[in-house]
């Protein structure tokens, strides 16, 4: 331990402007703003301090299991769980969020358990990788003196998330770590938000106040789905390059933007852990149609979809897959062809006249 009263006074000054541009240089708060009393599922950026492995991801932040962990990063099943993670790498991480008194933090989940020579900085800093700040610890946590944890005692971690609808729509909110050289405006780019979104969310005057290394709450937008308001899954938000298992584990449902925003839902072949066998997915009127099924590759066909499940069955519907919007082009010619012919037929045009005057 370095006494203060050795310093020199060169020493000194270096020590007070380091403590200066490390209180400039980071976020005072890592929380997001949330007005709803609700609980719903998030998702947030850890970078990993040091080399690990996808089950002890799975073990520090108490995700239920590895499949959960995998779908948010949109990564293969067979992803082996004891798979090697180099430091510094970015993964996301799935967890059940709360919203109280305006803000929203993780819901009880995860929990850290304190070991010998733990002190709050160095739980924030050096294992949670600064995802929230020393004082929300303490606060979450009721620690009035900071030097008086003990090994054993189970620390609450405030995981900064929102359940707030954003422009009326329900969305997945994403801590997203915020890199050297990120802005606003690329940021909003790349997931479909207005800037001026981004900045009231989070609580920007400007996007000159986008600091590298802070959290930035993200609304991603979730495919369109048919799952009932009375089904225990609802509402089913699955953002864009993602998959969940639901339904007690009968069904896999994905996102992809290119299929128009909307759900694909098929059985999973995984045990179920509500059911000894998943129930019936299949949809009435056709025999041997089920969940995932289509009754052609041609638009204008019918899908059998996933509509949500209770504690006895789940259920299903039918939906009509239509054609794209046709092109008001009556001619059947691709746009702008038109224009091509009129220049081609005056080229041939020119080359006729030039032969002529010959």
């Amino acid at each position: 331990m370095v006494s203060f009263s050795r310093l020199t006074t060169s020493s000194a000054a270096s020590l007070l402007c380091l403590v200066w541009l490390l209180t400039i240089s980071s976020p005072a708060s890592a929380s997001f703003t949330c007005t709803s009393a609700a609980t719903c599922d998030a998702i947030i950026d850890y970078t990993l301090p040091n080399s690990t492995t996808f089950n002890a991801l799975k073990k520090l932040f108490q995700v239920k299991n590895l499949r959960s962990l995998l779908g948010v990063n949109n990564l293969p099943m067979t992803t082996p769980a004891d798979q090697k993670l180099p430091a510094n790498q970015t993964i996301k991480i799935p967890f059940p969020c709360l919203c109280r008194n305006g803000t929203g933090i993780a819901n009880k989940r995860p929990t850290y358990t304190v070991i010998p020579d733990d002190f709050l900085s160095h739980i924030v800093t050096d294992i949670f990788a600064g995802l929230f700040t020393v004082q929300e610890l303490q606060t979450v946590n009721n620690i009035s003196n900071p030097n008086l944890i003990q090994p054993g005692d189970k620390l609450w971690i405030p995981l900064p998330c929102s359940c707030d609808d954003v422009g009326g729509e329900k969305v997945v909110h994403y801590g997203r770590l915020v890199a050297t050289g990120n802005t606003i405006e690329g940021i909003a780019q790349r997931y479909n938000v207005s800037q001026d979104t981004l900045l009231r969310l989070n609580r920007l005057a400007s996007p000159k106040e986008l600091l590298a290394g802070s959290v930035l709450d993200i609304p991603l937008k979730a495919c369109q789905s048919t799952v009932s308001n009375t089904s225990l899954d609802y509402p089913l938000l699955v953002p864009n390059d993602t998959y969940v298992f639901t339904a007690a584990n009968c069904v896999t449902c994905k996102c992809d933007s290119a299929n128009n925003w909307t759900l694909q839902c098929q059985p999973s072949q995984i045990k179920s852990s509500l059911w000894k066998t998943c129930p019936s997915m299949q949809c009435q009127g056709l025999d041997n149609f089920y969940i995932g099924n289509v009754t052609s590759s041609d638009c204008n066909s019918t899908a059998c979809t996933y509509a949500g499940y209770s504690n006895q069955t789940i259920f299903t519907t039918s939906t009509q897959l239509t054609c794209p919007a046709a092109d008001n082009n009556s001619s059947g010619m691709r746009p702008g062809t038109e224009s091509w012919n009129i220049i081609l037929v005056a080229i041939h045009l020119v080359f006729l006249s030039a032969l002529y005057l010959r």
